[in-house]
Parts: structure tokens; sequence; C-alpha cells
């Protein structure tokens, strides 16, 4: 079988610019020794143009059909390209309508905001969602929090020396939560009503990648709170356990700190408004993801049956996409004065 050489595969590659094409397509009809003209009409390139291609060709060989010679005009934008970046840096915009403006004041160049959206792409800018801070977080005890208490029982737990949990409530009403959906058309689906609530009180072990759970349609309290605490116990008998948890009343009452004492298991309570700390948060988000955004259940048991798959495929079928997600890497939030724009950086 004759192997194709690269001007065919320059022609039967979907991708090649149609400017090479041509050039393919010349060279080999040149090979053949067919005279100019005719080439000329077949590929529609002037005479000029395929001598300037015959004579390239000689001198530098098969690059010149790679390379690609489409004209493209630089922007008059590149030249403050630099000046741009860092005042779309300093100073966000929300749309490229607002970009366009802040450009031609800066600049005197007045262009779309289409071409202006092409522009800070070329420049690295993305239209990246905007995180928000708990008003009453405080980052240095954070910090601390992390640095002094979590780090080290995050190693000993990796080392197989201690079980590390973190716990949660979540509280998922019966009610439509809205997503998103390629359509043609906008999509609007019957919402639930009724207070119908599925409240789950969970303790994921990130080592494992598993959870231990109670589930039932009434509120989270101390009681259960304690039952958990002995469910745990249970699984990891003999084992040093500590679980991460928040402040919440029903969690840090005189009745669970004592029967986390008596079964022998440490509390290690996080920082006022922390939710960033509390790995388990994601599995929330995770969970409304999988089996709610965009989804609707005509009665309270489907809208239930859908919760308790989700959370009994996390120990089994939906094991490995929490692998990525359940990473022991928490996200801090830099210091900041009032007269600051420091917040709006993120710090990962």
């Amino acid at each position: 079988m004759i192997s194709e050489s690269l001007e065919q595969e320059i022609l039967y590659d979907k991708h090649s610019p149609k400017s090479n094409k041509r050039l393919a397509l010349s060279t080999l009809l040149l090979k053949e020794n067919i005279d100019t003209k005719t080439i000329s009409r077949i590929v529609g390139l002037s005479e000029r143009q395929i001598r300037n291609h015959r004579k390239a060709y000689d001198e530098q060989g098969d690059v010149v059909l790679t390379s690609d010679t489409r004209y493209r005009p630089a922007s008059e934008l590149e030249t403050y390209k630099d000046l741009i970046r860092d005042e779309l840096t300093s100073k966000p915009v929300a749309t490229a309508t607002e970009a366009s403006e802040r450009i031609h004041t800066l600049t005197g160049i007045k262009r779309s905001p289409t071409q202006v959206r092409n522009f800070m792409s070329r420049l690295g800018l993305k239209p990246l969602k905007v995180g928000s801070i708990p008003a009453k977080a405080n980052p240095v005890a954070q910090t601390e929090f992390l640095e002094t208490k979590l780090e080290a029982r995050i190693k000993e737990a990796q080392k197989g020396k201690r079980v590390l949990l973190f716990m949660d409530a979540a509280h998922f009403v019966w009610q439509l939560y809205l997503g998103v959906l390629w359509c043609m058309t906008r999509i609007f689906i019957p919402a639930a009503s009724g207070r119908t609530r599925v409240s789950v009180l969970g303790a994921y072990d990130p080592i494992k990648n598993e959870l231990i759970k109670i589930v039932n349609r009434e509120y989270i309290n101390s009681s259960t709170v304690i039952e958990l605490l002995e469910k745990i116990r249970v699984a990891n008998f003999g084992k040093i356990i500590t679980i991460v948890l928040d402040n919440a009343k029903y969690q840090r009452c005189k009745a669970v700190i004592e029967k986390a004492a008596e079964l022998n298991i440490e509390l290690l309570f996080l920082p006022t408004y922390s939710p960033n700390l509390n790995l388990i948060e994601r599995l929330w988000r995770f969970v409304k993801k999988e089996c709610l955004y965009s989804k609707y259940y005509k009665t309270a048991n489907e809208f239930e049956s859908a919760i308790l798959n989700c959370l009994d495929d996390i120990n089994t079928s939906k094991k490995h996409k929490l692998k990525t997600l359940m990473t022991l890497k928490f996200q801090l939030f830099p210091c900041h004065s009032a007269d600051s724009n420091s917040s709006l950086d993120l710090v990962a």
C-alpha cells in the first residue's frame, strides 16, 4: 500500500486551513508537471502566487505547506495591552460592555463588546463566578486552626493512626432546585409545595471516602448527634477518633460533649463561620447537583428515594466521582481591612 504524502494528509485533514489545502493541491499538481495556468484555474490562485509558492517550496521544503500564512490584522488595542490588563485586573468588570467603556476612557479606542470580549480572553481574563466570604469569618482564626490543630490530625489519619471525620447536617426541602438545561426554549418545571423535608446528619471520612449517616423527616437535634456518635464508635471500635464539626447548639451542648467523652471521641470544633474548613459541605453540594437541581419529583416518597439512593451510592458507585472533590485541601481567605479591595482576591 502506498503511504500518503504530506500534501495528501493536508488535503484530507478537516482541520487544515483552506490556504494550506490550496498550497498542498498546487504542490501535487506541480509535481505532475502541469502548467501554471491550468493549476491557477483549478486551485483558484493567481499564476504569480503559484510561481512564488514553487520557489518557496524549492527553497524551504514542506515547511511552507504547514505554516499558517493567513492574514491577521493586529488590533490597535495590542499597543495598550499591558495598561489594559493592569486596569482590568485591579478593578475587574462585570460585562464586556462595561469593559468597552473603560477601555475607551483609558485609550480613546472604541470597540464593540464582542471585540473587547475576545481581546480580554487573549489577555488571559476569564468570566469567573465571584466567591463570598462569610461576613463574620475570622481569617486569622481559620489559618491558626488549620495550621495548629487540623493539619496534624490529617497527617495522623493519612498514616492510619487516627480516624478523622467531618460532620454536619443538611436539610433537603421538597421543592424545586432550579438549574441549567441545554434546550431550544426555556423550560418551566412545576415546583412542589409544602415543607416536606429530608434531614441528614452525616460524618464523612476523606481517607476511606465513606459516609456514615442518619436520615429522618424531622429535625436534627442532640439526640440525633448522640446516635451518630455511637454509630461512629461501633464502626471504628478501638481506634482514635476525631470529628471536625461546627458550633451548632445541638452539637456543642452538654449532652453531646459528655457522650463524646464517654465514647472517647475527640470533638474538634471549627472557628465560627468557617464552612470552608468543613469538608462535608462539599458533599451536600454534590448531592444537590446529582439528584436535585433541575429535577422534579411528583411525590415526597420519590423525592426522599432520590436523596437516599444518592447517599447510599456515595460509598459505592459514586466513590470515584468524589475522589477529586473531597480532597484535604482547604480554601483560606486573606486578611483585609475595610478600606482595601483585597477581599475580591481568594487565596486557595
